[in-house]
């Protein structure tokens, strides 16, 4: 398989200039230029894939509450900021095949359900990405969600997603077939970069929201970064530069 792996990727959707984990915000990456999103999947309490980064509901929404302990019939009546619904995992997909964009998909399980949201996130995402043109990338700092989504859905590409990368990193990604290793940006030894570069593996920085810091980890050999700031890494104000992934 081969998919685009653009420099830019716009963190949880519309990043610092949208409400986070929103369809808004999605639109807002693909009017801006950007070619990638990433956003966060966690269970409701009907057990329905849905984009949101906390465990609980009060920062992004109006809600109150564990996302895991609440009912469809609530979470949807809830504003995810600016009259934003929290969005299925369905129709972001659907959103992002319309638009063309590669879409890093984290599985974000609540405490207590990672079998659960895994299980749930990769055979929905072998279904609703069938035949796409772009196929999304998954990571999670869960390794059993992705040896689960190893399992059920070998044909989407996987990433390791890592705070501080350890040093079987390397043979954690040979296990479970990851083409990708993503990592904290100010948590990345030139030693690890130098081994994922013999290896052929893209390592992928998040949050980056200075030039200066996209500068020196570009120069450092990192092939992409997540941003919250989508107006000062627009690819349409800034030389795109893209690689493409093969296995």
């Amino acid at each position: 398989m081969t998919f685009p792996l653009p420099r830019w990727i716009a963190h949880r959707g519309g990043g610092s200039l949208a409400p986070e984990n929103t369809l808004a915000g999605i639109r807002l990456a693909a009017a801006m230029g950007f070619m990638a999103v990433e956003f966060d999947v966690m269970l409701s309490a009907d057990g329905t894939p849905v984009l949101i980064h906390d465990e609980t509901l009060e920062r992004t929404t109006t809600g109150q509450g564990p996302v895991s302990a609440t009912p469809d019939a609530v979470l949807f009546r809830l504003d995810a900021g600016g009259g934003e619904p929290v969005p299925r995992y369905a129709d972001a997909v659907a959103l992002c095949r319309q638009l063309g964009l590669l879409a890093n998909v984290e599985i974000k399980p609540a405490s207590g359900f990672e079998r659960e949201t895994a299980e749930a996130v990769a055979r929905l995402s072998g279904e609703l990405w069938q035949g796409a043109g772009v196929q999304p990338l998954i990571s999670s700092f869960s390794l059993e969600a992705l040896e689960i989504a190893r399992d059920l859905a070998p044909q989407i590409p996987r990433g390791l997603l890592y705070e501080q990368v350890p040093a079987d990193w390397w043979s954690v990604a040979r296990r479970l077939g990851a083409v990708t290793m993503h990592c904290a940006a100010d948590r990345l030894p030139t030693e690890v970069l130098a081994e994922a570069r013999a290896h052929g593996i893209p390592v992928l920085c998040y949050t980056v929201n200075t030039a200066q810091d996209a500068e020196s980890l570009f120069d450092r050999g990192v092939s992409a970064i997540f941003t919250d700031r989508l107006d000062l890494f627009a690819p349409e104000t800034t030389p795109y530069k893209g690689l493409h992934l093969g296995g």
